[in-house]
């Protein structure tokens, strides 16, 4: 049986799997006497143990076999649960988060570095005796079949015989495996899988006893033999296999010509490992596996979005009646029906319009998928620091494009650490301050029009500006002239240059500067801003703007010269004239008095070094522009309309570059620049 098939299904579920497992854990922290979530641990752990099983996953299967013991044991009242019991699940369930990252990269679990875990387990389990360990016996035939004076006589049929020679010319060792399995095995053929899957990577098995046919359909007691071919020691073989679940015992016995019998009897062979075993002759054992191996690391997971099945059903509706609007046109300019065709162009109109909605709909995510990852990312952090954090998220059903989703992480853990390092105050200062001992942090999500709002807020002691003016002045970013001007949101600006940090000493958490810098560039590339609000004592609040989805934009189109852009709508404040004898220039740079404030001025034309065959015109068409709290003026030469577009990336080659965020085609098959505000910043 071919399981790539089933990986992408086998690594999503896995991590809803392992997230509900990560809830738990955190409920059964707070309260250790309530075990009402027990049975459902339990059930996560062997259904991914089940899983892990059926895809030859052995090492997660071993760790999530371990974890059902110690579960079951919390269950019947033979261990209590505590702070050294849940510790250890969770290093259980970041090892396993480890080791589906690396099948998800990698198509393979890597190494097993559970072993101690595991050990660690069965100590929980029974801490009395030391940890269990399989006995296994090394040459000893099957059956118990033994020749006079201790000397091996095995009956093997002419294929294996003619095989053990080939072997032995080319240097590999065959080797008779008894593989014996526990009596309580509730699924045999499966537990044969794994073992088959594992022998698979270290050797090749030319005879099965009973066949492997009957071995598949469970046609067996609770043991088997397996005739294998490999350069691997029999040691390794053992330990390989000893190490797989509801494994009692394996025993190995080498077989060489002086210690075999043949018989006409081939009946066993397996006839799809023929090819395999031919390449012997070629000296190309072990070429067909590693092939196999080649082509699982070159296989991809794709991305997968849940969708609700009523959404489903819209968005076909919907392509149904486009099929008839197609039609009717198709009809329609048949019989040069003027009034038809408009009505039906009216009628495509509305269809595509709601089948946009319809597929933005299928795109979106609640962006509880991101938030479900801090509740434990909290936990450890705030005792590393030894801090009280109460952890509040609000509004985890907001839905965001699937692509923002996968972006928005980073930045949001990065503002998170910074809360707790940074902001919250050690649980003696709260007191102090006559605060509560433990400090609250707030992840917050809302939409806004057309835009999705996360906000960071904490409690704590909020932005020392006077300490992040003189960072700037030691620094050599402002002067003490500038730094007496400055309004207290310029100065937390600086908080946001790459390489500025606050902290004293670096630590594995901050002093780096790159956290929040590292927010700054990352949301501004996905079309969004970041706004700070602190105030002293009472804490801070980071705001982030998000657009609702990356794909497709409201735009206002402009001409400028004779090129078109296209500028989104949602970083549009307003339009207006002004008259060019209004314009000043303050330090070389044009403002201009509008609306009782300074506004500054830029001309699109000079930023795109865009030929500007107009004269300069007594009255400019400005477009206001804003960025958070801070906003300029766009002289631009006309107007074209609002208008949907769709971005399309520039490509490699042409990727980064200044003030452009993308290109659209437009109705008539042109290309328009979309133009990147933020950057002008």
């Amino acid at each position: 049986m071919d399981v790539n098939q089933y990986l992408d299904m086998f690594i999503d579920e896995s991590k809803e799997h392992l997230q509900h497992m990560n809830d738990i854990l955190l409920t059964m922290e707070k309260n250790p006497q309530d075990t009402t979530h027990l049975n459902e641990l339990f059930r996560i752990a062997h259904t991914i143990k089940g899983m892990s099983g059926t895809m030859g996953y052995n090492h997660v299967l071993s760790l999530t076999h371990q974890m059902e013991n110690v579960l079951d044991h919390i269950r019947n009242g033979k261990l209590a649960v505590n702070g050294k019991v849940v510790d250890l699940l969770f290093e259980c369930l970041d090892q396993l988060e480890n080791y589906v990252v690396s099948i998800e990269t990698t198509q393979q679990e890597g190494e097993n570095v559970s072993a101690e875990l595991v050990k660690n387990l069965q100590l929980l389990e029974n801490p009395q005796s030391p940890t269990k360990t399989t006995e296994t016996t090394i040459n000893t035939p099957p059956d118990d079949q033994e020749a006079a004076d201790g000397e091996i006589d095995i009956e093997v049929d002419e294929y294996v015989a003619s095989m053990i020679q080939k072997a032995s010319d080319k240097g590999y060792q065959i080797f008779r495996l008894r593989i014996s399995l526990n009596p309580k095995c509730m699924l045999k053929s499966a537990r044969a899988y794994i073992i088959f899957s594992t022998l698979e990577t270290m050797a090749e098995i030319i005879h099965a006893n009973p066949s492997i046919e009957d071995i598949e359909d469970e046609k067996f007691d609770f043991s088997f033999d397996l005739t294998v071919i490999t350069e691997k020691p029999e040691v390794s073989l053992i330990q390989e296999l000893s190490n797989i679940a509801e494994v009692d015992e394996v025993t190995a016995t080498e077989l060489t010509n002086d210690n075999i019998n043949s018989a006409n009897d081939a009946k066993h062979a397996p006839t799809e490992i023929a090819a395999a075993v031919m390449d012997l002759d070629k000296g190309g054992m072990t070429e067909a596996s590693k092939g196999d191996l080649d082509a699982k690391k070159k296989a991809k997971t794709g991305k997968t979005v849940r969708v609700d099945i009523d959404r489903l059903d819209n968005l076909m509706n919907l392509v149904s009646e486009l099929i008839i609007i197609k039609t009717r046109l198709e009809d329609a300019h048949q019989m040069s029906q003027q009034k038809s065709i408009s009505d039906t162009t009216e009628q495509l109109e509305r269809i595509t319009t709601s089948l946009h909605d319809a597929v933005m709909k299928v795109r979106m995510v609640p962006i509880e998928r991101v938030f479900n990852r801090f509740p434990r990312m909290v936990r450890d952090l705030s005792k590393d620091l030894g801090k009280e954090i109460n952890l509040q998220l609000t509004g985890e059903e907001t839905e965001v494009d699937r692509t923002v989703i996968d972006e928005i992480g980073d930045p949001l853990i990065h503002l998170i650490r910074n809360a707790i390092d940074h902001g919250i105050e050690e649980p003696e200062t709260r007191i102090r301050n006559h605060k509560d001992q433990a400090g609250t942090l707030k992840l917050i999500a809302y939409p806004d029009g057309n835009s999705v709002v996360i906000e960071v807020q904490d409690d704590g002691k909020g932005i020392d500006i006077e300490r992040v003016k003189a960072k700037a002045l030691d620094r050599g970013l402002i002067s003490q002239s500038q730094s007496q001007l400055m309004e207290d949101k310029e100065v937390i600006q600086f908080l946001f240059h790459p390489g500025f940090s606050t902290a004293d000493t670096v630590s594995d958490l901050s002093g780096r500067g790159v956290g929040l810098d590292v927010v700054k560039t990352k949301i501004e590339t996905l079309g969004g801003v970041v706004e700070v609000d602190s105030q002293p004592m009472k804490g801070t609040r980071f705001i982030i703007r998000l657009p609702l989805t990356l794909a497709i934009i409201q735009a206002l189109l402009v001409h400028v010269g004779v090129e078109k852009y296209a500028i989104p709508l949602n970083n549009i404040r307003e339009i207006s004239t002004i008259q060019e004898s209004a314009i000043r220039k303050v330090q070389g740079k044009e403002v201009v008095l509008f609306r009782q404030s300074t506004l500054p001025v830029l001309r699109l034309s000079h930023l795109l070094s865009v030929p500007d065959e107009n004269e300069k015109q007594e009255e400019n068409t400005v477009v206001i522009v804003n960025h958070g709290d801070r906003t300029f003026g766009l002289v631009v030469d006309e107007l074209i309309g609002q208008q949907e577009v769709v971005i399309k990336s520039l490509g490699r080659y042409l990727s980064g570059i200044q003030g452009i965020a993308g290109a659209t085609i437009l109705g008539n098959g042109t290309v328009a620049l979309i133009v990147d505000t933020n950057s002008f910043f």
